[in-house]
Parts: structure tokens; C-alpha cells; sequence
């Protein structure tokens, strides 16, 4: 039963089965057949394309060979023309080349005469120098030394003739200019005019307020003195008292510290050590103040606060007589005049004149050295290198290397020379008189000379047999350059040599 119902699906199962199979035998036969199709399609476009490949690779090789021919033959032909220029090349050359060698055993012929003839003329220089020695009686050195000092001095008298020419020319011209920039710019600047001295007066209300000024056994004078570095002086001149110094800013402290004393009346040690301790400060802040307003006046920005301070102290600062800071003013004033006529930077000119004397804040005594001394301080505070050589040039320490530092020596020439600007004593005044006459006397040639004009000018006579027009000149200038060396004077000196022929006859 059941067998019965499960022989069916099983007999299906097998005939599906064997069904399956064949289909999938005629699949694979057909697919066979298909790839035998396929691969006999491909042999065949393989063979075409190998025998047309073959064909293109032949019809290029026969291209390439036919190229190849024709450049052969036109290489071939282009050689031929080179071989048959090269023939002709070496004809000409064998022909040059014999024409070469006549012409050199001509001048092998020549060259033998010019030997001969030059053999010749040594020896008939050699019988003209003996004859010239022998008329002449000098030998051939002494003759060459003679014309070479010969030509040397004529070429110098040329040389000293043109030089001379040439700067009256310039002179002419540059003098004009430069007088009529100094006129327009010295109408421009109207300064006053300010003398200090190295002693101040105090006025008293009464001879009595002396002795209180020098107090038990001298104790109020001496601290007075002690704390303010000066010298009072007490004589008989009525109701007043000396104060003496070389450093003005003592002066002034002791100055304003005694006017302050003698107003309060309590003169003791320990009221004038509280006085001038107060006024040091003040003046310190006076000092500050000046220096900045000089500053602020000039428009001179950028200067280190260390600077204003050496500036501030040029206000109590004297040369000749002259305040310092008036002084640096007025040059900076005239340089940035000056600078703006020639068309030079006039910053740089007003800032190298307001602190050309800077190392007078720093030197005390005398004027040695205060030029290098102020440029090494001015490096030190930070001013540029042009700053520094107009400082260090303006009385020629270092050589100056720009116009500003040209233009700054003027301005401090005329600032200083001005009338009435400054002074000298009587020793100074007659000292520096002697050492010009001094120097101008100790050059050969001169006779006699005289200082006028107050040592500003000074008059050189010299020997006219002795010096001659052109020396003259050179005379002049090296008694200029050897007072400028020697010498310290505000200023210029003028030079003016005197040199003149006198012939007397007498009628009888």
C-alpha cells in the first residue's frame, strides 16, 4: 500500500533527473561547437592581420631605405663640394705661405740694415754725449738731474698759476653766493646778545648780615662752601658778598641759597644744609626744563632724556663770555637757515647745531677735547653717526663728512664772531696776538708782520727777492693751516700776505 503511492514521484524524479542531463549534454555540445566557431574566427583575423601588418612594415621599410638613399646622395655630394673647396683652400694657402716666406728673408735683409744703422747711431751718440760732456763739463747725470729740476719747477710755476686762476675764478663766484646766504640769513636771526662772568654779586640789606653770613668762628661760611663747592668773599666792598666759581651751576645753587638765607634771617648749619638741599633740586628741574625747551623751540624730537639734561646744563655754561645754550641756539638756528638755502637736510643741521658743544656740559675747565667729548657722548645716547661727526667736526677733531657738518662749522664761526659775542681777558688777548706774530715770523722769507684788528687779522710782509708771486701764495696758506693747528680762537683769522717792490730815484 504503500509502495503503491510512492513509486510516482520517484519514477518522476528519475525521468526529471535524466531529463536535466541531456539538456545540459546538448548545452555543452553546442557551446563546443560555438568555441570551434570563435576560435577559427579569430585564427582567420589573426592571419589578415599579420599579413597586412607585414605589408605596412615592408611599404615603411621601403620609405625609410629610399630617405636614406636620397640623403646619402645629397651627403655625398655636399662632401664633394667641401673636398673641392678645401683643394682650393690649400692652393691658396701654399700660395700665401710662399709669399710669406720672400717676404720674410726681405725683412731678414732689413733687418739686418736696421742693426748695422742702429749699431751706428749708438755709436754716433755715444761721440755727441762724450762731445757734450766735454764742451759742457758735466756728465750726463748732472745734466739729467739739472733738466728734471729744470722741468720740476717749471711744471710747478704752471701747476701754482693755474691753481691760482682757477680759485680767484671760484672765488669770485663762490664768495658772491656764500655772502649773499650768510647777509639773508644772519638779517634773518636777530638774537640777543648774553655775557656771563665767573663771579656773582649778592646784595646784602646791611653791613651786619656779613657776620651772620660767616657765623660763629666761620661755621656758616664753611657750610656754605663745603655744600656748595664754591668760594665766598667777604671784603669791604658795603652790603655785598662775592660768590666765586668756575662751575656756574654752584654759583647759581649758592646764589639763590643765600638770597633765601638772608630774606628768612635763620642763618645756621643745618637751615642752609635744608636750603640748599631744596634749591639743588630746583635748579636740577630748572636744568631738565631748559633742555627741553630748547628741544621743544627748535623742533628737535628724539633726543634721549639723557641728552636734554647735558643740554639743560649748557644754560649755565660761558665760552669767552658767551652762554653755552644761547650760543647752540643761535647756531642751530642759522645752520637750519643755512641748510635750507643750499637745499641740505635742515633737521639734521639744527640737531647737529643744537648739540655741537654738548661736551661742554661735561668739561669745566678749558675747551680741550670737548668736540670728541660730546660726539663719544652723543654715541653714547643713541644719535646716528652723522649727528656724532657733525659734533666731533666743528672744530676740525675729525674730518667732516657730510654739507650739515660743513654748514654747522659756519654757524658756530658766526654765532661766535659777532660783535660783542664774546670775550677774552687782557693775558689771553696779548698771548694769542704774540704766538701770531710768532708763528707767521718763523717762515723763511718773512720779514715782519703785525696782529690788528684784535687778532683777527694778521698783516705778513715778506722779501720780495726772496718770494716770488706764486710762493708767496703757498706761504700764505701754510701760515693759515699752522695757526689753525697751533692756535684756539673764536672765530677766523684772516691771513694777508704783503709782498711789494720799492724803487727810489732822487732828481737832481
Amino acid at each position: 500500500m504503500i509502495l503503491k503511492y510512492a513509486l510516482p514521484p520517484i519514477l518522476g524524479f528519475v525521468i526529471g533527473y535524466f531529463l536535466r542531463l541531456y539538456i545540459a549534454k546538448l548545452k555543452v555540445t553546442s557551446a563546443e561547437a560555438s568555441a570551434v566557431n570563435i576560435l577559427k574566427e579569430a585564427q582567420k583575423e589573426a592571419e589578415a592581420k599579420k599579413r597586412e601588418a607585414i605589408l605596412e612594415t615592408k611599404d615603411q621599410l621601403y620609405r625609410e631605405r629610399s630617405a636614406f638613399d636620397r640623403e646619402t646622395r645629397e651627403r655625398r655630394n655636399e662632401l664633394q663640394r667641401w673636398e673641392k673647396r678645401l683643394l682650393q683652400k690649400e692652393e691658396n694657402l701654399d700660395k700665401r705661405v710662399e709669399v710669406l716666406d720672400k717676404k720674410e728673408k726681405t725683412l731678414t735683409n732689413r733687418e739686418r740694415v736696421v742693426v748695422a744703422k742702429d749699431d751706428e747711431l749708438k755709436q754716433a751718440q755715444e761721440q755727441i754725449k762724450e762731445e757734450l760732456e766735454r764742451i759742457s763739463a758735466l756728465t750726463a747725470e748732472e745734466a739729467k738731474t739739472m733738466l728734471i729740476r729744470s722741468m720740476e719747477d717749471e711744471a710747478r710755476h704752471d701747476a701754482q698759476a693755474l691753481i691760482n686762476s682757477v680759485e680767484s675764478e671760484a672765488k669770485v663766484n663762490a664768495d658772491k653766493k656764500a655772502r649773499e646766504i650768510l647777509a639773508y640769513t644772519i638779517q634773518r636771526l636777530a638774537s640777543d646778545i648774553t655775557s656771563d662772568i665767573t663771579v656773582t654779586s649778592v646784595s646784602l640789606p646791611n653791613d651786619e648780615m656779613k657776620g651772620r653770613i660767616i657765623g660763629r668762628e666761620g661755621r656758616n661760611i664753611r657750610a656754605l662752601e663745603t655744600l656748595t663747592g664754591v668760594d665766598i668773599i667777604i671784603d669791604d666792598t658795603p652790603e655785598a658778598v662775592v660768590i666765586s666759581s668756575f662751575d656756574p651751576v654752584r654759583r647759581e645753587i649758592a646764589r639763590i641759597s643765600m638770597e633765601r638765607l638772608i630774606a628768612d634771617g635763620r642763618i645756621h648749619p643745618a637751615r642752609i644744609e635744608e636750603v640748599t638741599s631744596k634749591v639743588t633740586k630746583e635748579v636740577n628741574q630748572l636744568i631738565k626744563e631748559e633742555g627741553e625747551k630748547a628741544a621743544f623751540d627748535l623742533s628737535v624730537q628724539g633726543v634721549s632724556p639723557e641728552i636734554i639734561g647735558y643740554i639743560g646744563r649748557l644754560h649755565f655754561r660761558t665760552s669767552y663770555g658767551q652762554n653755552i645754550l644761547s650760543h647752540s641756539k643761535e647756531v642751530a638756528n642759522l645752520s637750519g637757515m643755512i641748510a635750507a638755502e643750499i637745499g641740505a637736510d635742515v633737521g639734521l643741521a639744527k640737531r647737529g647745531g643744537l648739540l655741537h658743544d654738548i661736551g661742554k656740559a661735561v668739561i669745566t675747565e678749558g675747551e680741550g677735547g670737548h668736540a670728541l667729548v660730546g660726539g663719544e657722548l652723543a654715541k653714547k645716547f643713541g644719535e646716528n653717526g652723522e649727528v656724532v661727526n657733525i659734533i666731533e667736526s666743528h672744530h676740525n677733531d675729525r674730518e667732516p663728512q657730510t654739507v650739515e657738518a660743513v654748514i654747522v662749522q659756519a654757524a658756530d664761526a658766526i654765532s661766535a664772531s659777532r660783535p660783542g659775542a664774546r670775550r677774552e681777558s687782557m693775558d689771553t688777548y696779548i698771548k694769542r696776538l704774540e704766538s701770531l706774530e710768532n708763528i707767521a715770523e718763523s717762515f723763511e722769507g718773512v720779514e715782519k708782520s703785525f696782529a690788528i684788528q684784535a687778532g683777527r687779522e694778521i698783516r705778513v710782509i715778506v722779501n720780495n727777492e726772496r718770494i716770488d708771486d706764486n710762493r708767496a701764495k703757498d706761504v700764505a696758506r701754510d701760515i693759515a693751516k699752522r695757526i689753525e693747528k697751533e692756535l684756539k680762537y673764536p672765530g677766523r683769522i684772516k691771513v694777508t700776505l704783503v709782498r711789494e717792490t720799492r724803487i727810489v730815484e732822487y732828481a737832481r
